[in-house]
């Protein structure tokens, strides 16, 4: 059995693979993800299981049915397949340096969840370099939390070398893992580039999502409008350079985490004549 505990294209990728080699699949998210994650695993079809919490619960589970009988057989690519799962995320620094010429960023904002994406970045970045593919210089890293789930952020800012887990409480729901596995790695590398690691709150994450719609013409997920707001608060800090060649990564789409923005919808409603739209005050 080929399981995922995740959501959106990383679990229906992993679900249409299984299917297509024949195995059985699952997939195990928190029961109250947002429906737009809901329906996107489950339109490629094997089993989508609700578990009443959060990820770490979620992950706990699945730990807990590998190490029983029960489960035995099951690979989880984000558990006990971790290793190939966390791999691919190497493919981020590739792309990033491919659509740069071939050429290392100074500065690279990366949301943080369990931390593997942006540990797995560093170490992209550093394969290239020692392949001579890119040209070595300094780069700084910097990780982005949201405000209700920033254990990693209360971490890098207290000085401390170990994560203390938090309960999530976020609308960022994709980065809600309280107690993140690679957390102490992404302190070591935040640290070593001389970048860091900050938090925004909710409505700043919001504020994030609508500034990078309205200027860029991207709709970004919850976890996208986290980075966007970190950056700003970094810039506004004095702690990143806005003059420097920045990446700033979105990692999801915004049709997922609809529920974030509900409250931007029409201004007015109209009659189709133009005696109702010069009343509206349109004109």
């Amino acid at each position: 059995t080929l399981s995922c505990s995740s959501t959106g294209n990383l679990a229906g990728a992993v679900g249409a693979a299984a299917a297509r080699a024949g195995f059985r699949s699952c997939v195990f998210i928190p029961h109250d993800l947002e429906q737009g994650k809901v329906v996107m695993a489950a339109v490629y079809g094997g089993e989508l299981v609700g578990i009443e919490g959060n990820y770490d619960d979620v992950n706990r589970f699945c730990s807990e049915l590998i190490g029983d009988p029960a489960g035995e057989g099951w690979g989880f690519v984000n558990v006990n397949l971790r290793p190939y799962y966390a791999e691919g995320s190497k493919t981020l620094a590739y792309e990033i340096c491919e659509q740069l010429g071939w050429r290392l960023p100074d500065q690279i904002v990366v949301p943080i969840a369990s931390g593997s994406q942006l540990t797995k970045i560093d170490k992209g970045l550093q394969e290239l370099i020692k392949l001579g593919l890119v040209e070595d210089k300094p780069y700084k890293i910097f990780g982005a939390q949201a405000e209700g789930c920033s254990p990693v952020s209360t971490a890098f800012k207290a000085g401390h070398d170990v994560v203390r887990p938090q309960k999530p409480d976020t609308i960022a729901k994709s980065l809600a893992i309280g107690n993140p596995a690679d957390g102490p790695y992404v302190l070591d590398i935040a640290r070593r580039t001389g970048g860091a690691v900050e938090d925004v709150n909710d409505e700043q994450v919001v504020d994030a999502i609508k500034v990078l719609a309205r200027t860029e013409g991207v709709f970004a997920e919850t976890a996208g409008g986290v980075t966007v707001g970190v950056t700003k608060k970094l810039i506004e800090n004095g702690v990143l350079d806005p003059s420097k060649t920045t990446v700033v990564l979105n990692t999801g789409d915004g049709l997922k985490t609809l529920d974030a923005v509900a409250g931007t919808g029409l201004t007015t409603t109209i009659r189709p004549n133009l005696d109702s739209f010069r009343e509206a005050g349109l004109v």
